[in-house]
């Protein structure tokens, strides 16, 4: 099994798990590695460090990888937790599109029933509904993840 670090052409950096360099390689050139952030297939092998298993190591003078840093770990949770927040948004929220003012007034009136909604408002619609007592929040969704969910 090989790990490894890739980003896209957007900056986006996550892990691909491939059975080897081959296919890591054919699979890169069929154009069927994608972002899981921005859906871009401009994805390209970042370097790592070799990954050296030293849980048995005991004798001094042998060799002992540090683990990744923590400001790395933590933004890779962040990536991760992000996008896991989102897809639980699209899973559970019906779009109205940019219906969503007048959708969110309608449910906030008693006008629609009651029910989670999410769709695509200007600045000025968001500040209304703010006056109006109806809160809202904006969530960008990375491209790729606004079409059909799986």
């Amino acid at each position: 099994m090989l790990v490894v670090d890739l980003h896209c052409d957007q900056g986006h950096a996550f892990e691909g798990w491939f059975a080897s360099g081959d296919e890591l390689l054919r699979q890169q050139q069929a154009g069927l590695l994608g972002c899981p952030v921005c859906g871009s297939h401009a994805v390209q092998r970042r370097p790592s460090a070799t990954r050296i298993n030293v849980s048995g190591a005991k004798g001094a003078g042998e060799p002992v990888m540090e683990p990744p840093t923590q400001q790395a770990v933590d933004g890779q949770a962040l990536q991760a937790a992000y996008l896991q927040v989102v897809r639980q948004v699209l899973s559970q929220t019906e779009n109205v599109g940019e219906r969503f003012a007048d959708e969110a007034r309608r449910i906030h009136h008693g006008d629609a029933p009651e029910r989670a909604i999410r769709g695509q408002a200007t600045a000025e619609e968001r500040a209304e509904l703010r006056e109006e007592g109806i809160d809202t929040l904006a969530l960008p969704v990375p491209k790729g993840l606004d079409g059909p969910l799986q």
